[in-house]
């Protein structure tokens, strides 16, 4: 795989506990993988490297990442995301690709394409429907952790800036289903 022409980092946000889930998601393991390793690998073979996962309500090893804890992850995902980017400050990466651990449906090629766009805010489109993954420039992520609170990560900050966000289509290869339920996580 050829370099990217700009350092680019991937976010996972896998600090939660999975309340209606009945427990956290990282740890679930679907086709013989965890959701936060799954995560992981479709981030490192769009090549995202560094990889930085944020875990809390689950702690575990996470390999081919490097794992931060958001000592606060009961108060949502914000506190994760601001966790992540401050983490990130220490790397050479200029664009962070931000994921949940919960997407079992995201492929590399999705990442690959919301990477390889030339913004520096840009966000997984689903047939029109912006989606995760989030694609955050280094000059927006303190902005980012700023607005970033609760259960709302970099929402309200990509909303206050709705004209500069890129929206990348990845419907073609990749699906936007979370898992939220424990009936939703595929078998066989």
């Amino acid at each position: 795989m050829t370099p990217r022409a700009r350092p680019t980092a991937g976010l996972v946000l896998a600090a939660g506990e999975g309340r209606r889930f009945g427990g956290p998601k990282a740890p679930v393991v679907i086709d013989g993988e965890r959701l936060v390793d799954r995560a992981v690998r479709v981030l490192r073979e769009a090549g995202c490297d560094p990889v930085i996962v944020v875990l809390g309500a689950w702690l575990g090893d996470v390999p081919d990442a490097s794992v931060v804890e958001n000592p606060d992850w009961a108060s949502g995902m914000g506190g994760s995301l601001q966790v992540g980017l401050r983490a990130l400050e220490a790397t050479s990466a200029q664009v962070a690709v931000v994921t949940l651990a919960d997407l079992p449906g995201l492929t590399a090629e999705a990442v690959r394409r919301i990477a390889d766009c030339d913004a520096t805010l840009a966000a997984a489109s689903y047939n029109g429907a912006r989606g995760h993954p989030v694609l955050l420039g280094r000059e927006h992520w303190e902005a980012v952790r700023e607005s970033a609170k609760g259960d709302r990560g970099a929402r309200d900050y990509l909303a206050s800036r709705e004209a500069e966000v890129t929206l990348v289509e990845v419907a073609d290869v990749a699906t936007d289903v979370d898992l939220d339920e424990p009936s939703e996580v595929p078998h066989g």
